[in-house]
């Protein structure tokens, strides 16, 4: 990094605000993602995410468990009628 020379106390005075607004603004997002942590850590977060995995893989395969299901459930209905 190459050393800044300055020639005036503003120039000097610009700099230090200009990182002193950079630095507010890095402990912000600093903040804000400690903040989005602790709510994807939270119980109803947790549960939330393993149920939607399972449910979406559950209507992914929708299709193919009614093709599998329903003949099965109509021929357990059919040998439920006839007393088999």
């Amino acid at each position: 990094m190459e050393t800044k020379k300055y020639s005036s106390f503003a120039q000097i005075d610009a700099d230090l605000e200009i990182l002193k607004v950079t630095r507010a603004l890095h402990l912000q997002k600093i903040v804000l993602s400690v903040q989005k942590t602790k709510e994807s850590l939270t119980a109803k977060n947790s549960v939330k995410g393993f149920f939607g995995d399972y449910t979406s893989l559950l209507f992914n395969y929708s299709g193919t468990i009614m093709k599998i299901g329903i003949p099965l459930l109509i021929q357990w209905f059919i040998k439920r009628k006839r007393g088999d």
